[in-house]
């Protein structure tokens, strides 16, 4: 995979998923080496972020990198008019890998096209999130011992929501069945049920996912994403449509466990952090182990 860029999910076959994967877990077991000792990583973060950037920063560091960029948009020459264009040539030419998160949609396919060095998409719009996939996946497979045959709920914004997008597209590589709860406003967009239609795959629809709960492998909960909405009305008819409780798991699966790509608003009250099946902190920290395998897969270390 050396010199390629990571822009979406589909840019990966199913063995270079399951070699990340794999060699995530070789980095929880020894996260601390020196593989890229001598590397300068850009972390370019148009938008505001804390788990992306920093567990991508806490895996350059473990493993001896250093790095340039910023985590603000209005310090760099951008805030002056400069390009995309022009900040991902410039960057390039101090760096050996570009992370980057992006407002626009596309954006990181953009600059993965004319960055001589490869590019990480750490999320571009309500699009694509494929590095929070993966340790998505890592954290489904290290729960469930399986990739496979899973009930999986995603439940909250589906719409606007780029990591369930990506989630999904990655686990219908698998015979995984998918229910969509979610307010008529923010369902499941049309071409990702087209897509689970073509595969022949099942999925279902509800606004209400009490009396199903049972049933469930994953509960993969989101934020409604305030950022997403243009009205401010219709944000507040749907912000605290779903609550997670710790009363509703009573009859859940013993190995169910719940997953949230953070920050969490008020969709998972808070005695639900001491039930054993929220892995969601457990989830952040896998990131560290997967951005670590992803960078040194992109890079060609082994």
């Amino acid at each position: 995979m050396k010199n390629k860029s990571l822009v979406s999910i589909d840019d990966l076959t199913t063995d270079e998923i399951m070699k990340i994967l794999d060699d995530a877990a070789e980095f929880e077991k020894n996260p601390v080496q020196d593989l890229l000792l001598g590397k300068v990583i850009a972390t370019l973060f148009f938008e505001p972020s804390t788990r992306t950037r920093l567990s991508f920063e806490s895996a350059i560091s473990r493993l001896g990198g250093k790095i340039v960029g910023f985590s603000d948009a209005g310090v760099s020459s951008v805030s002056k008019g400069e390009t995309l264009h022009d900040t991902i040539k410039m960057v390039s030419s101090y760096s050996d890998l570009i992370v980057m998160r992006h407002p626009v949609e596309g954006s990181a396919r953009y600059a993965s096209e004319i960055s001589p060095v490869p590019v990480i998409n750490a999320g571009d719009g309500a699009n694509q999130h494929p590095t929070q996939t993966l340790l998505d996946m890592y954290s489904i497979r290290k729960t469930q011992g399986t990739l496979d045959n899973l009930n999986i709920f995603m439940v909250g914004d589906l719409k606007y929501g780029r990591t369930v997008h990506s989630l999904m597209m990655a686990m219908s590589r698998w015979n995984t069945t998918f229910n969509f709860i979610s307010p008529e406003e923010l369902k499941m967009p049309e071409e990702f049920k087209l897509y689970l239609d073509n595969l022949g795959l099942k999925y279902y629809e509800h606004l209400d996912f009490t009396d199903i709960i049972s049933k469930a492998d994953i509960i993969y909960m989101t934020r409604v994403q305030k950022e997403r909405f243009s009205d401010p009305i219709e944000y507040e008819k749907v912000k605290n449509v779903y609550v997670l409780k710790n009363s509703m798991l009573a009859n859940t699966k013993a190995n169910m466990r719940i997953l949230h790509p953070l920050p969490r608003v008020n969709e998972i009250h808070t005695d639900v952090d001491s039930n054993p099946k929220a892995y969601y902190f457990e989830q952040a920290l896998n990131g560290v182990f997967t951005r670590q395998a992803i960078l040194c897969s992109l890079l060609g270390i082994k």
